[in-house]
């Protein structure tokens, strides 16, 4: 189970409370809020105690590792920031998450400020800076952001990012490194959410493949270990780039030889070729999110 299996299941058990309340029985509904209590209670005694057991294991480090450990795993992570365990507080999480995505927002839409999250519990962000000669996109510099900040720090009702200026062109390249154990390539699959695809695996490195997101054709790459997303569509002869071979971190258009650097966001290397649609991706912990917003058509 990973994070969004576990926020299926919540919202079945908020779905099952509002069942009993549309009832109209209130000794009912009373009774079913009691029984959810007694067991998250129930649930944060037993984790509690799994966290006292690690720290009293006798380890050298005095069990930090095997919490660590715990607070790192999807599914427990997940529990312990439920029930106020988790050993790193929000904003501690949030960095986190932001340092993972810096790097590649630092070179194509700008770096990003962690303001702190507010009484209503929700984080601001600020963008600084733009990138130039690139495409960028308000919507997926903004769904990748947000992506990561709600999946490190769940309790955040909203994130709030200033300073993204909204452009007529391609979505901007937010990429991050390739997640250990994926890199043979499998089949993409849709995901219920349009605005996000599935890849369980990208191609090896060095190789571009061709995936199916929808109805979207999308070229992966894998650049010496970290993983590249784009439409599979040359924009100077619309024709598919999958074909293409690598040359280091260049990519040649099987049917009209014209060049892209796939590592800078696709820029094109000749005059008037174009850039390539670069499509940000984020780990979901069963492979790659890939974002196709209503901007990108399919």
């Amino acid at each position: 189970m990973h994070g969004s299996e576990m926020q299926a299941m919540s919202r079945q058990v908020e779905g099952l409370l509002d069942e009993f309340r549309d009832v109209g029985d209130p000794v009912a509904e009373a009774r079913a809020e009691e029984l959810v209590r007694s067991l998250m209670a129930l649930y944060a005694a037993a984790l509690d105690r799994v966290l006292e057991i690690a720290r009293d294991s006798g380890a050298a480090d005095g069990g930090e590792t095997i919490v660590r450990a715990l607070a790192d795993d999807d599914l427990v992570g997940s529990l312990l920031i439920l029930h106020d365990l988790h050993p790193d507080d929000v904003d501690t999480r949030i960095q986190a998450a932001l340092d993972r995505v810096r790097p590649y927002l630092g070179s194509h839409a700008g770096g990003i400020d962690y303001v702190g999250v507010d009484e209503a519990g929700v984080a601001h962000l600020t963008l600084q800076g733009s990138c130039n000669g690139c495409p960028s996109s308000s919507v997926t510099v903004t769904m990748t952001v947000e992506s990561a900040v709600l999946e490190a720090a769940p309790e955040v009702s909203a994130v709030e990012v200033v300073g993204v200026v909204a452009e007529t062109k391609p979505a901007a390249l937010l990429q991050i490194g390739l997640r250990p154990g994926l890199e043979s390539h499998r089949a993409a699959e849709a995901d219920p959410d349009d605005e996000w695809g599935h890849v369980h695996a990208v191609p090896d490195p060095g190789i571009v493949s061709r995936v199916m997101l929808g109805s979207a054709d999308v070229l992966l790459a894998n650049l010496g270990g970290t993983a590249y997303a784009y439409r599979d569509a040359c924009p100077r002869c619309l024709a598919p780039l999958s074909g293409g071979r690598l040359d280091g971190d260049v990519l040649a258009c099987p049917s009209c030889a014209a060049r892209f650097d796939v590592r800078l966001a696709g820029r094109g290397l000749e005059a008037a070729t174009g850039h390539l649609t670069p499509l940000p991706m984020l780990p979901d912990g069963h492979g790659w999110k890939v974002a196709m917003p209503g901007g990108v058509p399919a």
